[in-house]
């Protein structure tokens, strides 16, 4: 029987150097991004051919790209009537280990490779007179508002400062309801959708909304070429 198993279950079996992991997305998307060690045999090749490469004796988990791709419940169920009685399908896919920060193999370039995790952080009850001064004292010029639980409530920049009453917490002064991205977020449409709204920094969050850091748009450019002096 063919078990859907969450990244926790992967990540115990693989410890164990019990399960072989594979993912059967196309090759193009494999060597996008892939899971260290996964092993790629695409579900259009999957017979019993292509399945002799892997050991019926030992689990196997399969994946694709996220919860929403069908591939990987389809190429579990295949090999199941190909012979293997552990096969485990990690339905959330690749963009869920990434998403949670974890390693990845391929030429993909995210969030995660470039995600600045020490940002000025406020918590609700945090008076805004002590929040400002390490806002002015930070490069990004932002506080990020947390609850307890770290989860994300708003943040903090200038313009929240502005006309601020004395004695105001940071509940008070916060914007609400900003945009976040998460750490699977390719990088390339996400500059270019910032350049076109003037946006200088993201905050990033886990899927359950707990702080990650920020994206920095200045930190990630390239430097200016210097001119030619000859």
């Amino acid at each position: 029987m063919v078990h859907t198993i969450d990244r926790d279950a992967v990540q115990n079996l693989l410890a164990r150097h019990e399960a072989q992991l594979v993912e059967v997305l196309p090759l193009e998307e494999y060597e996008w991004a892939h899971l260290p060690g996964a092993a790629h045999l695409p579900l259009a090749d999957l017979d019993e051919e292509t399945a002799a490469r892997l050991d019926a004796s030992r689990p196997v988990i399969v994946y694709c790209h996220d919860r929403m791709c069908d591939m990987s419940p389809r190429a579990a169920r295949r090999l199941e009537r190909l012979g293997f009685d552990r096969v485990h399908d990690y339905a959330e896919g690749k963009m869920d280990w990434i998403a949670a920060g974890l390693p990845f193999d391929g030429h993909a370039v995210m969030v995660a490779q470039a995600v600045r995790r020490d940002p000025v952080i406020a918590y609700l009850d945090d008076p805004v007179d002590e929040v400002a001064e390490r806002i002015i004292a930070d490069p990004a010029g932002l506080a990020v508002v947390v609850d307890r639980d770290r989860l994300v409530q708003g943040v903090i920049g200038p313009a929240e400062l502005k006309d601020v009453p004395a004695g105001a917490t940071a509940e008070q002064a916060m914007r609400v309801g900003v945009t976040t991205v998460r750490l699977s977020e390719d990088m390339e449409p996400l500059v270019r959708r910032m350049d076109r709204h003037k946006v200088h920094q993201m905050v990033v969050t886990h899927p359950d909304g707990t702080l990650v850091g920020l994206f920095v748009l200045d930190a990630v450019r390239a430097p200016e070429s210097e001119p030619d002096q000859g």
